[in-house]
C-alpha cells in the first residue's frame, strides 16, 4: 500500500507529476474517485473547496492507509515576496471558516515557512488584502484546512505543499461562478464567459501562463523531495539556498586548496604525497548538490 498520499483539486495541478502514474478508478461511499499510482505514492484529484477536500482525504485515508498526507496544489500570493512558481510549505494551517489552526506534522521536507489559510471563495486582489492581514498568513487555498482536519482524525501526520499561481495583485472577475457543487470547474463556460469579455483575454492568457509555470515547478519540487536524504536526513534539493551556496563555495575553495598543495608538491618532490598532515594530497570530490529552491 503506498505510504504517502496527495491531495489535490484539480488534475492540471499535479499533471506534469502524474502523467505517467497508473490510472485507477475506484469507489468510495457511492463517488468514484480517480487514482494515481506510482511506487509509494497515490495521488487523487477530488474537487476545489474544503467540501470536495474533506470527502476525497476521507476516501484515500480509507482506501489506502497513507502514514503521510499532503495537500498539494495551487495557491494564491498574500505575500509580495512571493511569486508564480514558488513553492510554499506552510508550518501552520488557518481555517477561514472558524479561525482554528493546525500544524503541520512530518516536516520532513522543509522547516515550514509561515501560515497558509484556507478560504472558502476565490480571493481576488482586495480580498487577499483583507486576508493577509487578518490571519498574517503567507498564502491562500481553498483546501488545505480541510485535508488537514481529515488527516487529524485519523491520527495520520500531514503537511501542505503549495505552489503560488497567481500573484497578491492578481485576480480573475467572477471565477468563483464557474465551480459546481463537486468542485469542478467548468472549463467551457468560463471560456464562453471571457470569450465575450475582450477585456479579459489578456488576463484569461496570463493565468494559463502561470498555472502552466506553476505545475511544473510544483511537479519538479515534488519529484526531488522523493529522492533518497542525503547525509543529515534532509533531501539535497531542500537544502536552504545560503548553506547549499556555502557548502559549495566551501567545496570550491578546498578545490583550489587541494590544487595548490599539488602543484607544490610537484615542484618540491620531497614532500610527502601520502602524510595526513597539512602537507598531504587528498583526493577533491567532485561537488554533488545541485543549487537549492528558494522557499521551500
Amino acid at each position: 500500500m503506498p505510504k504517502v498520499a496527495i491531495v489535490a483539486a484539480l488534475e492540471r495541478e499535479v499533471g506534469a507529476l502524474i502523467k505517467k502514474w497508473s490510472r485507477i478508478s475506484r469507489e468510495h461511499e457511492g463517488r468514484e474517485f480517480i487514482f494515481f499510482e506510482h511506487d509509494d505514492v497515490v495521488a487523487v484529484c477530488g474537487g476545489i473547496g474544503v467540501d470536495a477536500a474533506r470527502r476525497t482525504a476521507e476516501a484515500v485515508i480509507a482506501l489506502y492507509h497513507p502514514t503521510m498526507v499532503q495537500s498539494v496544489g495551487f495557491a494564491g500570493a498574500l505575500d509580495a515576496s512571493l511569486h508564480v512558481g514558488d513553492v510554499f510549505t506552510p508550518s501552520v494551517i488557518t481555517d477561514a471558516r472558524d479561525g482554528s489552526r493546525m500544524q503541520s506534522e512530518g516536516m520532513q521536507l522543509t522547516s515550514g515557512e509561515g501560515s497558509l489559510v484556507t478560504f472558502m471563495a476565490v480571493a481576488g486582489a482586495e480580498q487577499k488584502l483583507k486576508l493577509a492581514r487578518a490571519y498574517a498568513a503567507r498564502a491562500v487555498d481553498m483546501e488545505a484546512a480541510a485535508v488537514a482536519a481529515a488527516a487529524r482524525a485519523h491520527a495520520i501526520p500531514f503537511v501542505a505543499i503549495k505552489v503560488i499561481s497567481d500573484e497578491m495583485d492578481f485576480e480573475i472577475p467572477g471565477a468563483d461562478r464557474f465551480i459546481d457543487s463537486n468542485g469542478q470547474f467548468r472549463t467551457k463556460s468560463f471560456v464562453l464567459f471571457a470569450a465575450l469579455r475582450p477585456w479579459l483575454w489578456m488576463r484569461v492568457a496570463t493565468l494559463a501562463s502561470n498555472s502552466n509555470k506553476a505545475a511544473k515547478s510544483l511537479a519538479a519540487h515534488l519529484e526531488r523531495s522523493s529522492r533518497p536524504p542525503v547525509s543529515g536526513g534532509r533531501p539535497r534539493s531542500d537544502q536552504p539556498r545560503s548553506d547549499q551556496a556555502r557548502s559549495d563555495q566551501e567545496r570550491a575553495d578546498q578545490a583550489r586548496a587541494d590544487q595548490a598543495r599539488a602543484d607544490q608538491a610537484r615542484a618540491d618532490p620531497r614532500r610527502s604525497t601520502t602524510s595526513s598532515g597539512p602537507g598531504s594530497i587528498q583526493p577533491v570530490a567532485a561537488a554533488n548538490r545541485s543549487p537549492g529552491e528558494g522557499r521551500e
